[in-house]
């Protein structure tokens, strides 16, 4: 049979659930998350063409380079692999999403901002973990600052968090920092994640899917 008569057969996309439920359970309206459907199919056939976003294909998707470490990109991708299973299926997708939604509550942003920072999983965020991601930060947004600058910035968010003074920050310290400084949320919203498209480069609403075996719903 031809790619015509094939296509209606097409299979869905590996975790693939339906608009309707997946809108019911996050900020997308569901012509959103149907627009999320068609750039998950885009990203998810960028490099490896397996219906899956890996690694490669979401640092490509976001930071514009699919080679090198970046613990901030690493970091991103494993919360958005809720699975942890190394791949980001569309349910994953469009639930972390949401959480960048201008819609999502301040108590989500909260939560996920907590476990960017909390890089061993420990349940607190250590200074040293601190350290670590305002570096890979820096080095994303291709900023340059002094040891001392950057020493500064930590120890000056420590003073503040760290109410009880035991040299790490949990959950209920975090939470409290962010009521006190908004501004430490300012990434955990994308105003036009409606129009998805502006939050990643064009060349991912521009590539091209295969027209027979590709992926479709």
């Amino acid at each position: 049979m031809g790619c015509a008569s094939s296509s209606k057969r097409r299979r869905r996309a590996p975790g693939y659930e339906e608009p309707a439920v997946l809108a019911a359970q996050t900020s997308f309206t569901v012509n959103e998350v149907e627009a999320l459907y068609e750039l998950y199919k885009k990203l998810s056939f960028s490099i490896i063409k397996d219906g899956l976003i890996h690694k490669e294909e979401f640092q490509l998707a976001l930071f514009r380079t699919s080679k090198g470490a970046n613990l901030f990109a690493d970091r991103v991708f494993d919360l958005f692999d809720l699975k942890q299973n190394g791949v980001i299926e569309f349910g994953e997708f469009v639930r972390s999403l949401s959480i960048f939604h201008p819609k999502a509550s301040e108590s989500e942003k909260t939560k996920f901002a907590f476990k960017l920072y909390d890089l061993r999983g420990t349940g607190y965020i250590e200074k040293e973990e601190l350290r670590e991601m305002v570096l890979a930060l820096l080095d994303e947004s291709d900023l340059c600052l002094s040891d001392g600058a950057v020493e500064e910035i930590v120890d000056s968010t420590f003073n503040q968090a760290d109410t009880n003074g035991d040299g790490r920050i949990d959950p209920r310290e975090w939470e409290e920092f962010v009521k006190k400084n908004p501004a430490s949320l300012r990434n955990m919203s994308l105003p036009y994640l409606q129009d998805i498209t502006t939050a990643f480069p064009s060349f991912v609403m521009h590539s091209e899917v295969e027209d027979c075996g590709g992926i479709d719903k």
